[in-house]
């Protein structure tokens, strides 16, 4: 019996009967489902924060995720830390300085299947004209023709001179910054 059901299983199989895996592609972000936020340590209490301006674009395709591409373009005057002055203090030549970089860029250069659909992209982060690279660990998550690509990572905010002077180390905020993203996009 068991010899039959093995021949029966190599015969579908030949005669393309098993079940393909199923291709899914993505390729526009959808800007008001996506989200960008970031959590860190200020005087010991988490502070959560979000960035409201960004655009995305990406080349997704789950049957060749290392021909992925995606580019991220994040206005850091659109920074949300909680309060005005906050914010205020945030777009000064010490933090982003949002009147010389308007602009963080992620671009990523490649993506690994890791199984379970996640993902590993790698690529390059551009922020105070410093670039430095970054890999992103991404789990997808597709339902009724929409995909979410849900991804987080740690900046190093020195390694992008983000709170310098007075606000250089980890005594006031901590040098690791939590980055997470949701990106919605429907299945092409």
């Amino acid at each position: 019996m068991k010899n039959r059901m093995s021949l029966i299983v190599m015969l579908a199989l030949c005669l393309g009967l098993a079940t393909p895996a199923r291709a899914a592609e993505y390729t526009e972000v959808n800007r008001t489902a996506s989200q960008i936020s970031f959590t860190f340590q200020q005087f010991g209490q988490r502070v959560y924060g979000t960035f409201s301006e960004f655009e995305g674009t990406l080349a997704f395709d789950t049957l060749k995720p290392e021909a992925a591409h995606a580019l991220l373009k994040i206005q850091l005057a659109s920074i949300n830390a909680g309060s005005p002055d906050a914010n205020d203090e945030l777009q000064r030549a010490a933090w982003f300085d949002t009147a010389t970089y308007p602009v963080g860029l992620y671009q990523s250069t490649g993506a690994e299947a890791l199984g379970g659909d996640r993902y590993k992209v790698s690529g390059h982060l551009t922020i105070k004209g410093i670039t430095r690279p970054v890999t992103v660990n991404v789990l997808l998550k597709a339902q009724d023709g929409i995909g979410v690509f849900d991804g987080e990572f740690i900046l190093n905010r020195s390694d992008f001179r983000i709170g310098e002077g007075e606000w250089a180390g980890n005594s006031v905020v901590s040098n690791d910054i939590h980055i997470k993203f949701k990106l919605v996009a429907p299945q092409r």
